[in-house]
């Protein structure tokens, strides 16, 4: 990628870096799954962790499969995140590099031209369907899913109207469709993604599942919370407020959420085994970012972020780094665990090789992982370095490079800022900054501050960018 100041015109001709030959769709390429919650922390499951609920049912995913730890988010907020997803870019690259808004309804939107999953599988054969939240552009723009790939969507389109469980409306294929009173939107969207699942078992299907659960407002059907109220009830005089409904007791209600999602997770893998189609299914499963602090969730109270320092909007560890876990019943070896270092931008290509799309000159930042899938650790490409960048809270940079953790916090009205070094090999919650003794380090990582990334107009880093 050419690193230079671009204007608007020539942001959307560097975003459509892939080109891509006439694809044949293999006989052998699997339906694909992509399960992401929405501000769940890296210690949000059984699995990683937690121990104040369970979550069975995404445990018995890493127990047949394969669950990552060093995996990272796109970015530490939603657009972004979700934006490099897509497009297998970091936020160095890509178009949405923080949350933008736009009124009404919606965020700022993606290019028409954009080179998406969606859109490449969409070519390969694949039936589209998207289930949960957006946030990549209002309805009817450009940027609407149906305009970015998707041959059904069913959620919110807007990321502020998701920040209630009890919405008035959501959107179904385009069309802006009433929600009744007191109907809980967890629960439409999991059974549109079930509905999708069904329709299309006998084609190969792509199921992009953005879940809004546990974002924002701690809302969950009283079924879920009551457990929990009496396992907590010390926080039963506490108010959870945000939009929508107010919460009693939302540290109860946190825990009947991730119950509750657990449980819609458990119906997916249990509908593809009845549709016999799991052996030929690989579901993904991760998180959008680390945990928020809203709407009276206590992150602390449940470890959510593991070991790892920072939340939500942080570039430290407990802000980025997130679960994934990979389930393909007798294609992934059960119960396996990969140290291998990776990103969400690497889906795009995980995603076109396991369609078997032929590939010519990808210029993307992301990097195909399916051979760590497969157990082929020596065939696996390395990523020399991951890049992040944040366009808000006086602006953030961070650069992982191997066991080195580089973080540059306030560069909008300092693009120099003092770079803190960490080495999480010994130190994973970033709690000693060693950037003193290691100047050699510095010196290599200093020049990737400005090297790795290209302006961009829209979401200016430094005060004296373009």
């Amino acid at each position: 990628m050419k690193l230079v100041p671009f204007s608007n015109a020539l942001v959307l001709l560097a975003l459509a870096l892939c080109c891509f030959k006439d694809s044949v769709h293999s006989a052998q390429a699997p339906n694909i799954i992509f399960i992401m919650l929405d501000d769940a922390g890296y210690g949000d499951f059984s699995c990683y962790g937690q121990e104040k609920f369970s979550t069975p049912n995404i445990d018995r995913m890493a127990r047949e499969g394969m669950r990552f730890t060093q995996h990272y988010a796109g970015s530490t907020v939603c657009a972004p995140t979700r934006c490099s997803l897509m497009s297998g870019l970091h936020t160095g690259h890509t178009f949405i590099r923080g949350n933008k808004e736009v009124q009404p309804e919606g965020q700022w939107p993606l290019p028409s031209d954009l080179v998406t999953v969606p859109k490449l599988l969409k070519k390969a054969g694949y039936v589209t369907g998207m289930f949960g939240k957006w946030g990549l552009g209002a309805p009817a723009s450009e940027g609407d899913p149906m305009n970015q790939g998707f041959d059904s969507f069913y959620g919110y389109n807007c990321q502020r109207e998701a920040h209630t469980f009890y919405p008035k409306h959501l959107w179904n294929n385009g069309e802006k469709e009433s929600v009744p009173e007191g109907t809980y939107s967890a629960d439409l969207i999991a059974e549109q993604t079930l509905k999708f699942i069904h329709d299309h078992a006998k084609e190969r299907f792509f199921a992009y599942v953005p879940w809004t659960i546990p974002h924002a407002a701690m809302h969950v059907p009283e079924d879920d919370a009551a457990p929990f109220r009496a396992k907590f009830p010390e926080f039963e005089g506490t108010i959870g407020k945000y939009k929508g409904p107010d919460v009693t007791n939302p540290v109860a209600a946190f825990a009947g959420m991730m119950t509750r999602v657990d449980r819609h997770v458990g119906q997916i893998l249990d509908l593809l085994h009845s549709l016999e189609i799991a052996e030929n299914t690989v579901v993904f499963f991760t998180s959008d970012n680390g945990p928020h602090l809203e709407g009276g969730h206590r992150p602390d109270f449940f470890n959510s972020n593991g070991i790892y320092r920072g939340h939500k909007r942080d570039l430290y560890e407990g802000g980025i780094r997130v679960p994934l876990i990979a389930w393909w019943p007798n294609r992934i070896a059960a119960g396996t665990t990969s140290e291998h270092i990776s990103a969400h931008w690497d889906f795009l290509p995980t995603a076109c090789e396991l369609a078997g799309i032929k590939q010519i000159d990808l210029e993307i930042d992301g990097l195909s992982y399916v051979p760590t899938l497969f157990g082929k650790s020596s065939k696996q490409k390395k990523h020399p370095f991951l890049y992040w960048e944040f366009p808000a809270r006086g602006h953030k940079q961070a650069i992982r490079m191997g066991k080195w953790k580089a973080v540059r916090l306030n560069v909008k009205a300092n693009r120099n800022a003092p770079i803190e070094l960490y080495n999480l090999n010994k130190d994973p919650s970033e709690t000693h900054n060693v950037s003193q003794r290691h100047e050699r380090i510095i010196k290599k990582m200093t020049p990737l501050f400005e090297s790795a990334r290209v302006p961009s107009e829209l979401f200016k880093l430094f005060e004296d960018e373009g």
